[in-house]
């Protein structure tokens, strides 16, 4: 795989990177409502609090997460972006119904600074939240093909739309949307009408990586290829149980580790975990077991960080 655009299947709906179909089907998707919810997570979890978030100094960025697949990005002498940005307490089409947080945003939505952009990954409820954004009223927000339509049916304006290896600019850094194997989908009849993947974040100083919301691919040694080296990458890690299912849209933290070295990232940054129960693991699974996958593979701790909600890392972009 090289630098092409996105393809589609004769109904028109858009295919992962390999050219298969996206996510599972129906008779699946029963299979594993059947199994059950999995491990109970606590009703709430209270971290505690971190300092407010500091200024990078040059060469750098400052990543603070919020939670899930938020982060609050303000690169030095560059952009302030924020990625998928969920404030609201369930990730739904309604607010009474869905996964509910376990844990609160680790920043107040009012303690954002001024933002360049909003950077969003694809359309599913726990990542396009319409509630969030039309409080945030970012002046644009980045995203993938068939997303706008969506976004101004919710009162949301400013999107721009790219394909698979599509760039823009905002401000100093050049952003370009990458290939993620997932699926899209809001409702019953629209799977695959809009494109789904993660963004580089490239500045005269060195580049980042939000992977977006994927499953485990060849594209990774792609974007590495075409795209890298990273001084920073944003990896999910949870959401992965019944591996049976999962594994065809979320990686384990395994797959996170490879997909780490094969992205060419310097210094992952872990996410996607211990905020919404979406799957069967427990709340802590993610985080322990990358911590014994990433010693197993002979990595520094900081090689691979697991954040702490409302954490600021500091972190050079040179790869």
């Amino acid at each position: 795989m090289s630098r092409e655009g996105s393809r589609r299947g004769p109904d028109g709906r858009f295919l992962n990177p390999d050219g298969g179909t996206a996510g599972n089907g129906l008779g699946e998707v029963w299979r594993m409502l059947r199994e059950g919810s999995g491990t109970p997570w606590p009703r709430r979890v209270e971290d505690p609090p971190q300092p407010p978030p500091a200024e990078p100094p040059p060469g750098h960025a400052a990543v603070t997460f919020v939670g899930h697949a938020t982060f609050l990005i303000r690169v030095a002498g560059g952009p302030t972006l924020l990625t998928d940005p969920i404030w609201s307490e369930r990730c739904s089409p309604v607010p009474f119904l869905g996964p509910r947080r376990a844990r609160a945003p680790g920043l107040a939505l009012d303690a954002l600074p001024p933002l360049d952009a909003v950077l969003l990954s694809h359309n599913h409820y726990d990542h396009l939240d319409v509630r969030t954004l039309r409080r945030l009223g970012a002046p644009r927000v980045v995203t993938g093909l068939g997303n706008a339509r969506i976004l101004a049916r919710n009162r949301v304006s400013g999107a721009e739309e790219l394909d698979w290896w599509g760039e823009t600019r905002i401000g100093a850094a050049t952003v370009t949307y990458l290939p993620a194997r997932h699926f899209s989908a809001r409702g019953i009849g629209d799977r695959g009408r809009s494109l789904w993947g993660g963004f580089a974040v490239r500045t005269p100083a060195g580049a980042l990586y939000f992977a977006g919301d994927t499953a485990y691919g060849s594209h990774f040694a792609a974007i590495g290829a075409e795209a890298g080296p990273f001084g920073i990458g944003l990896v999910p890690i949870g959401a992965y149980e019944p591996r049976w299912f999962m594994r065809a849209v979320h990686m384990n933290p395994e797959e996170a580790v490879r997909a780490r070295a094969e992205a060419r990232v310097r210094t992952a940054v872990a996410m996607h975990f211990g905020t919404f129960k979406l799957t069967q693991e427990g709340i802590d699974a993610p985080g322990e077991d990358l911590a014994r996958r990433r010693a197993g593979a002979g990595l520094a701790e900081g090689s691979f960080i697991i954040p702490r909600f409302g954490e600021t890392l500091i972190l050079p972009l040179a790869a």
